[in-house]
């Protein structure tokens, strides 16, 4: 090029900071004649992107005009690794901020647990009249269903409505997610009909809503739905097939089409599915079959697969492969609290009380720590956490009458407390005691307080639901005539009239 302006350089500087190429681009920054704020923003965004946080920020500093790009690719960074603090000084101090700007915050707290601080913010954002676009939205549905703020979710759907983004598929698709996710099926199918415009995601988030909630055959019937009208599966939709399958104990059928992906739809298969295929196999018992198949795997196993196993090694007290799979788990991740957690319930559920006592002080010797297992109940838009054995709750006195009062009942029904789940070795009465206070059981015991009858009560855990507490939870659904769901971990639950939605298959 004979001449070369600003505009020329940036196009070039840009050119090689999105591909990652910082070298080249820093050495053509170096030789610039003329630098303006676009210069600038280009090598700080270049670096942020492939990780430099470093110089990204030397750069930063050293730039005699930050313009709003600037600014906001050094918050992508601060939140990008972790850095939240960072990230919010930076916000602060900007002089000006777009909605990009207040998006990267919004998500940026969402991706970094930070789901609360994340909806605050959206708020915020609302009332100093910034427009939401669907990455907005997006990034505060993604929040709402971490927290399973079904509420917040609901004012979000109608802030999709308010700013005609209703025919965006993205921002309706997230919309289907949050309701499958908050337990609320029947919006979510809802929505889903009326979208006129589907992509993959669409319906990937649709047949992973049913699978969750245990209607396998649903989710299985609107994947041939999704497979006649010409939509293209990819690997996360044979995620959720498999997920179906598995939660339905559709044994046979998962194997089919595990075995058909790559063969009749050209989708390989993924960590992931193999992890789904070990699940749905060691849950129905066929533990060798499921230890085959990691030693058959094409790729390196990773530690969430071994712990797959050890969880189906626990339900079916086969204590040879769990401790093969506990140590593997353990070799790959040592300070996975999961890994030790489970083999200590494998031991304690065959009464090995010296062998729970000594992976307990093999923890403590590694430092590691198990996340405390907590339930929540969201009333009038107020989120309730309760923690096994809860001693902090203002109406605990109101909470602890109403379980002692549901615990004469479900006795005077039939029900018998499964003393497999006090996973500590004490006596009956004390046994009992630590089940009736779990903390699905206190939250349960409030929701019946505070929902009004013939509004579902809806319980979330971040653990999987313990069989004591499912077991007491079907008695209570036909006592109290209330429906009642609990989404675990791994699915939902829908209680009603004394029986649960899973079959108690989970």
């Amino acid at each position: 090029m004979p001449v070369k302006d600003t505009a020329s350089w940036n196009t070039m500087l840009s050119g090689f900071a999105q591909n990652g190429k910082m070298r080249e681009a820093h050495e053509l920054f170096l030789v610039m004649p003329e630098k303006n704020s676009v210069s600038w923003s280009a090598m700080i965004s270049g670096y942020v992107k492939c990780g430099d946080l470093d110089m990204a920020m030397e750069l930063f500093e050293l730039a005699p005009v930050k313009s709003v790009v600037a600014w906001t690719a050094m918050v992508t960074g601060y939140m990008k690794f972790g850095k939240i603090e960072s990230a919010e000084k930076l916000f602060r101090e900007m002089p000006m901020k777009n909605l990009v700007t207040w998006n990267t915050m919004i998500s940026g707290y969402v991706e970094n647990c930070q789901a609360e601080e994340g909806l605050k913010l959206f708020r915020s954002m609302i009332g100093y009249g910034v427009r939401p676009n669907p990455s907005s939205l997006c990034s505060v549905l993604l929040g709402c269903s971490n927290l399973s703020a079904l509420q917040m979710g609901k004012q979000v759907h109608q802030l999709i409505y308010k700013f005609q983004l209703y025919n965006d598929t993205t921002a309706a698709t997230s919309l289907v997610s949050m309701y499958c996710k908050c337990g609320n099926l029947g919006d979510a199918w809802k929505l889903f009909i009326e979208m006129a415009q589907k992509d993959v995601v669409t319906w990937n988030a649709m047949i992973a809503g049913y699978a969750q909630h245990g209607a396998g055959l649903k989710a299985l019937d609107l994947f041939d739905r999704m497979w006649n009208e010409g939509a293209k599966p990819d690997w996360i939709t044979f995620v959720a097939v498999l997920m179906a399958c598995n939660h339905a104990g559709l044994v046979d059928l998962g194997v089919q089409y595990f075995n058909s992906m790559a063969r009749d739809y050209g989708v390989a298969a993924k960590p992931d599915h193999y992890t789904c295929m070990v699940d749905l196999l060691g849950r129905a018992g066929r533990l060798v079959e499921a230890a085959n198949l990691i030693k058959e795997m094409p790729f390196k196993p990773h530690s969430a697969i071994f712990g797959t196993l050890l969880g189906a090694c626990r339900i079916h007290k086969n204590l040879e492969l769990a401790e093969f799979a506990a140590k593997k788990l353990l070799d790959l991740d040592p300070t996975s609290a999961a890994g030790y957690v489970q083999l200590a319930n494998v031991y304690a559920a065959t009464n090995r009380w010296d062998h729970v006592a000594k992976v307990r002080r093999s923890m403590k010797k590694n430092r590691v720590v198990k996340t405390p297992g907590y339930s929540w109940i969201e009333v009038k838009s107020v989120v309730h956490e309760f923690r096994s054995g809860d001693r902090a709750h203002p109406e605990l006195a109101s909470i602890h009458e109403k379980l002692f009062e549901l615990d004469r009942k479900m006795k005077l029904a039939g029900y018998v407390p499964d003393l497999n789940f006090a996973l500590h070795d004490v006596g009956e009465e004390q046994k009992q005691q630590l089940l009736l206070w779990h903390s699905e059981k206190l939250a349960i015991a409030f929701g019946l307080i505070k929902v009004p009858l013939g509004t579902p009560i809806r319980i979330f855990k971040n653990l999987r639901v313990c069989g004591d507490c499912h077991h007491a939870t079907k008695y209570i659904s036909a006592i109290e005539k209330r429906e009642i769901i609990v989404r675990d971990t791994t699915r939902f639950h829908h209680f009603k009239g004394g029986v649960c939605s899973c079959g108690d298959y989970w």
